[in-house]
């Protein structure tokens, strides 16, 4: 598919958003994140403005460029000559996120098998692994009101998100909320992967579950490991990762 590049036409900001954003759009693809072209990851745009960049609708995330993502305000409406479709439906969660927190960037959020097995589960995510530690102090649950389409449950998911970062939408998926791009991608590997662990050990005998003590000091952990670069630490490396496979969602 051939799009003209946007790269002089926006600013240095913009376009560096809008590369890391379609690199985190095909690194869902790579690790298997996809629904087709039902799910979205969001990014606000640098700057005072609350604006936003989203997938163009109907595209495979492994054909998201720098250039094809669509620049829309809070309601989603198109902010630049674009010759690809947006799905307001499908900002309607991203949108109510991103205006009751403003510390947040980046809004992912996925429809995985295991992610949704988790999400029927009564007990919801439980503390099975070491991944499982670094979620649970953070993560909060959304009960499952139907397809995402009416405004007047944008009030509850803002309520149940709080001030966390994981959110587990009942009977639906997962969602995750970064400060930057690179902390959303090790957000959701952190919940995805937990999701896996959850769903496969069930399947295989008798659980063991971590002491509820080992669980309070995870925060501190998470920061040694990251050496306080939090997803910053790994980017650089996935980044040279797409490179090897297909550079091509820098343009």
């Amino acid at each position: 598919m051939n799009i003209p590049s946007l790269q002089n036409q926006v600013s240095a900001e913009e376009w560096q958003t809008r590369v890391d954003l379609a690199a985190l759009y095909r690194l869902t693809a790579l690790y298997g994140w996809t629904d087709l072209v039902f799910t979205h990851i969001s990014a606000r745009v640098p700057g005072p403005e609350h604006h936003f960049l989203i997938n163009p609708y109907g595209m495979m995330f492994e054909e998201i460029t720098a250039s094809s993502l669509v620049k829309v305000d809070g309601q989603c409406n198109k902010l630049h000559d674009s010759p690809f479709p947006v799905n307001p439906a499908g900002f309607m969660i991203h949108s109510c996120i991103h205006a009751g927190r403003h510390d947040v960037q980046c809004v992912m959020h996925t429809h995985t098998r295991a992610g949704v097995a988790v999400s029927a589960q009564r007990e919801g995510l439980l503390p099975l692994s070491q991944q499982s530690t670094f979620v649970l102090p953070s993560l909060a649950y959304h009960d499952y009101e139907g397809v995402a389409l009416r405004a007047d449950e944008q009030p509850r998911l803002q309520a149940d998100l709080g001030d966390k970062t994981y959110m587990i939408l009942r009977n639906h998926g997962l969602l995750v909320a970064g400060a930057n791009i690179p902390d959303t991608f090790l957000a959701m590997y952190a919940l995805e992967t937990s999701c896996q662990i959850q769903v496969t050990a069930q399947a295989a005998g008798e659980l063991i579950r971590i002491d509820p003590n080992i669980q309070r000091d995870t925060a501190e952990v998470v920061r040694h490991a990251t050496q306080g670069m939090g997803g910053k630490i790994a980017w650089p490396a996935l980044l040279r990762k797409l490179d090897r496979i297909d550079p091509s969602y820098k343009n």
